[in-house]
């Protein structure tokens, strides 16, 4: 009877600690949230230039060059439609990284807030959780534009299919939980373009957003494969131009996987921030 009784007071205790963990990640999120919505269409904007580029000049210009076919498998009608979910994929990453970073820099570096938040009574994990939401959020604003524009040239309405979207949000909750660690660890805005150039802006044309990966050398394939955006932009040209039984389904593990890890060291980090 007693060590029935303990069970269910330690189940009850157990979800009262989630139900808290809950409240303080959406308290966390809601902060920013009141700051994102009075600039949604300009969040929207600002990441569709980009992409719209990246489309104007590979996907019109040089993909007209490209035969149908020629070093990408799969039956795709133009090479702009096979760089489409790439972009996708390239947008949520780029604006969940970069608004979450700058963002929490400008709290640390500017305006100087982030110590009361540290002294909140709110739970470490909470604190990472709810900046990574903002951070998903962000992204999604973005993504939508750029699905917008997708829709409007192919008419492929597997776009907005529930697997396309939520490798879309496994994405940007890989790159918002990237983004939260490198806010806590930089100590100026020129440290934050280093790990852009370094990280970002490499895996941007590394993370088969222009190409097949399955075309490259086995060497070069080893690589590729260690980026996270190889995994969503794979995933995301499946979703949108194959059938289920084609698609890779190993990408949503492995970028669930990668999320949960960066959600675990970014509460460790909160846990042990001193600014």
């Amino acid at each position: 009877m007693t060590s029935q009784k303990s069970l269910i007071w330690g189940n009850k205790f157990k979800y009262s600690q989630l139900q808290i963990l809950l409240a303080d990640t959406l308290t966390i999120f809601w902060g920013d949230w009141l700051e994102l919505r009075v600039r949604i269409a300009q969040i929207a904007a600002s990441g569709l230039i980009s992409p719209l580029i990246y489309i104007l000049a590979f996907g019109l210009g040089l993909g007209n060059s490209i035969r149908p076919g020629a070093g990408i498998s799969g039956n795709y009608n133009s090479y702009l439609e096979f760089m489409l979910p790439g972009m996708v994929a390239l947008s949520s990453m780029t604006v969940s990284f970069a608004g979450t970073t700058f963002s929490i820099c400008g709290d640390r570096l500017f305006s100087k807030t982030f110590e009361e938040l540290l002294l909140t009574p709110i739970n470490p994990l909470a604190m990472h959780l709810g900046k990574m939401l903002a951070g998903v959020v962000r992204g999604l604003m973005t993504s939508c534009s750029v699905i917008l524009v997708a829709l409007i040239i192919t008419r492929n309405w597997n776009f907005i299919n529930p697997l396309f979207l939520l490798i879309i949000i496994l994405n940007c909750a890989v790159f918002a939980g990237l983004g939260v660690i490198v806010g806590l660890s930089v100590r100026s805005l020129e440290s934050v373009g280093l790990y852009n150039n370094f990280v970002i802006i490499p895996m941007s044309f590394l993370g088969a957003t222009f190409f097949d990966p399955s075309t490259l050398p086995t060497a070069f394939q080893a690589v590729v494969y260690l980026l996270p955006l190889t995994y969503a932009s794979t995933g995301l040209r499946a979703a949108a131009n194959f059938p289920l039984s084609q698609f890779p389904w190993y990408s949503i593990p492995i970028l669930l996987v990668m999320a949960i890890a960066l959600t675990y060291w970014g509460g460790y980090k909160f846990a042990h921030q001193q600014d």
